[in-house]
C-alpha cells in the first residue's frame, strides 16, 4: 500500500497538518521540521513527482467536496451549485461521498489533502474536536455546509436556520389541530439533526403541548432509519397524529412503515419533512416541506473559497444563514 500523509506524520511523531504545510510549501514550519519531513517523504517514497509539481505550481486547480449521501437530492443539488462556480473560475471539483461514515470522511479528507486541493467544502458527520482543529489549522480554505462543528472557534459556513425551520413545520401541524406529534431526526452529534429536534420541542412547549419521549426517534438520515423507528412506534401502540421528519429520506422510510400497518398519509398520520420535492408531479403523496436552497448553498460555499484563494490574508469568517422555502402542498 502506498504511504499516506498520516504515515509520514506518525513516522515523525508530528501532526498531519504540519506535514501538509511542508508539502504545500507554506510558512509556520521550522527549517528543521521541514527538512525532516522532506527526508521522510523521500524515504517512504510518498508521491515525489506529485509533490514536486504542487510545490512548483502552488495550485492544483481542484477543489474537494465531501457529502454524506450523494443519492439525496439536497446534496446532489448542493454539489451541482458548487461545481458550477468552480468551473466558472477554472477549477475542477472532486466529489467524495462519505456515506455517513466518520472514518470514510476522514480518509477522503486525507486524500484531498494529499491531492493538494486548493479548497474543501464539507458536510461533516464527525464529532471529533481534534479532527476539526486539524482542518482549521491547515492552510486549505474550508467551508462547512449543512452540519457544523460544535467547537469554540470561528470558521466559514453556509446553512439555514434549522431550529426555526423545524419550529415552523411543527407550528404548521399544530395550527392544523394536531397535538400528538412525533419527530424523527438524525444523530444528535450533527447540528442539523439536533437543531431540528430543538425546533420541534420549542414549538410544542410554546403551544402548551406535552413532550412525549415515546414519540421522539433518534436514528440517522437514511430511509431505513425512518422505517425502523416508525415501525417500532406503531408496534408499541404509539401512533402519532402527525410526524415531523428531519429529512426526506426519513419521511420516505416512515411512510413505508405506516403503509405496512394499513394506515394512510395524510389521513391517519400527517407527515411533514425537509427537502421533499417532486418536480415531475408523479408522486402519489406530496408532503408539506421546508426546502433548503441547496444549489445556492453550494454556490456560496465555493464563492467563499475562491475569495480566500484570491486574498490569502482575508481574516473575516463568512457565516451565511439562508432562508428556506416552505412548500405547503396540502390544505
Amino acid at each position: 500500500m502506498a504511504p499516506r500523509l498520516v504515515d509520514i506524520a506518525k513516522h515523525l511523531n508530528i501532526s498531519v497538518s504540519t506535514v501538509s504545510r511542508v508539502i504545500n510549501g507554506k510558512d509556520r514550519v521550522s527549517d528543521e521540521t521541514r527538512e525532516k519531513v522532506l527526508k521522510a517523504i523521500k524515504e517512504l517514497n510518498y508521491s515525489p513527482n506529485e509533490i514536486a509539481r504542487s510545490l512548483r505550481n502552488r495550485s492544483s486547480k481542484t477543489i474537494g467536496i465531501i457529502v454524506p449521501d450523494i443519492s439525496n437530492q439536497f446534496f446532489a443539488l448542493l454539489s451541482k451549485g458548487a461545481e458550477a462556480v468552480a468551473k466558472n473560475n477554472g477549477y475542477l471539483l472532486i466529489l467524495c461521498n462519505s456515506d455517513y461514515d466518520e472514518d470514510m470522511e476522514k480518509e477522503y479528507l486525507e486524500m484531498l489533502t494529499q491531492k493538494q486541493v486548493d479548497g474543501i467544502v464539507i458536510a461533516t458527520v464527525c464529532k471529533d474536536e481534534k479532527y476539526f482543529e486539524r482542518i482549521l489549522d491547515s492552510s486549505i480554505p474550508t467551508v462547512f455546509v449543512d452540519n457544523l462543528p460544535q467547537i469554540k472557534r470561528n470558521y466559514n459556513f453556509v446553512t439555514i436556520d434549522n431550529e426555526k425551520a423545524a419550529f415552523d413545520l411543527t407550528q404548521h401541524l399544530i395550527d392544523k389541530g394536531y397535538k400528538e406529534i412525533a419527530v424523527i431526526t438524525g444523530k444528535l452529534q450533527e447540528t442539523s439533526a439536533l437543531e431540528r429536534l430543538e425546533g420541534w420541542k420549542r414549538a410544542m412547549k410554546e403551544n402548551g403541548l406535552k413532550i412525549n419521549n415515546d414519540l421522539i426517534g433518534i436514528g440517522d438520515f437514511k430511509i431505513e432509519s425512518g422505517y425502523k423507528i416508525m415501525k417500532k412506534m406503531l408496534e408499541n401502540g404509539k401512533k402519532p397524529e402527525a410526524l415531523l421528519a428531519a429529512n426526506n429520506f426519513i419521511a420516505y422510510g416512515a411512510i413505508r412503515a405506516i403503509r405496512e400497518k394499513d394506515l394512510r398519509v395524510p389521513e391517519d398520520i400527517y407527515v411533514v419533512c425537509f427537502d421533499a420535492t417532486d418536480d415531475t408531479g408523479l408522486m402519489s403523496i406530496n408532503l408539506p416541506s421546508i426546502v433548503q436552497p441547496a444549489e445556492k448553498i453550494g454556490e456560496i460555499a465555493l464563492d467563499i473559497i475562491i475569495k480566500r484563494l484570491n486574498n490569502k490574508e482575508f481574516k473575516i469568517f463568512d457565516k451565511v444563514i439562508l432562508e428556506p422555502t416552505f412548500i405547503n402542498v396540502m390544505n
